[in-house]
């Protein structure tokens, strides 16, 4: 396995999630199914809760926007004052985010939601955070050489830090630095990735982002950060123009430290 050298000036390392820390189909076959069985359930427990109602709040929000932007909507409007018949006011929300979720949205509401779903799963023990084999020691390796390590995804801070938290490794929250979600920017905006240099505080080239997804690995390119292709099983298959644009692994094992053995 041929190794790849960080670049020199790197301080810092972000790492993507899906794809490239964590298999795709934990995601696609573990925590997505959780949320489609386990929606009812949850809403009909929940309902009356703060957190709850905040949550569908943020939800109605996104659906008026989407209607303000003439985007495709579910056929209900979420309306959280129905407690004459709360049943159908739940499935309207379900229908809401079973549409989200097809239609693969990463909107800041429905991943809130989602993080909280998955919170009570965690915790009861019925989920736990998968990562490649080869994540937390090179991680490890790459702290003790002083690099800084943070994580980007679109799924919300709090469902970042639930799988790191309750992984199958156990809490490894301690190897990361901080996290960012979509209230930074979205991943395939250059914006965002600006807005991470200046939240952790040193310039977009001394940070190395490591993704699967070339628009991501282009948005943080245009914003001045190096980049590094993570193609593992599974993933979306890049095409030869692509593979001839980044830098490419296997596996976190081939990154190297400049200057180490």
């Amino acid at each position: 396995m041929a190794t790849v050298a960080i670049p020199a000036n790197t301080t810092a390392l972000l790492l993507d999630i899906e794809g490239t820390t964590t298999p795709i189909t934990f995601v696609k076959d573990i925590l997505f199914p959780y949320i489609r069985d386990q929606l009812e359930d949850y809403l009909s427990t929940h309902w009356e809760e703060d957190e709850c109602k905040q949550d569908v709040h943020l939800l109605k929000k996104q659906l008026e926007e989407d209607l303000r932007q003439n985007r495709a909507c579910p056929v209900h409007v979420l309306d959280q004052t129905v407690h004459t018949d709360e049943e159908k006011a739940i499935h309207e929300v379900m229908e809401n985010v079973l549409w989200q979720m097809a239609a693969d949205r990463k909107t800041t509401a429905l991943k809130q939601f989602q993080g909280h779903m998955w919170r009570a799963a965690y915790s009861a023990g019925r989920i736990k955070g998968e990562m490649y084999q080869d994540v937390v020691p090179s991680i490890r390796s790459w702290r003790r050489h002083g690099l800084k390590v943070y994580i980007y995804s679109s799924g919300s801070v709090e469902a970042q830090k639930l799988l790191f938290g309750y992984s199958v490794e156990g809490d490894v929250l301690d190897l990361f630095d901080g996290h960012f979600d979509t209230n930074i920017g979205l991943k395939v905006e250059g914006k965002s990735y600006e807005r991470i240099a200046e939240r952790i505080g040193c310039p977009p080239e001394e940070i190395t982002f490591l993704t699967d997804v070339s628009r991501e690995a282009k948005a943080a390119e245009d914003a001045g950060m190096n980049v590094v292709v993570v193609v593992r099983p599974g993933n979306l298959e890049l095409s030869e123009e692509e593979r001839g644009l980044y830098t490419l692994v296997t596996s976190f094992n081939q990154l190297q430290v400049t200057g180490s053995v």
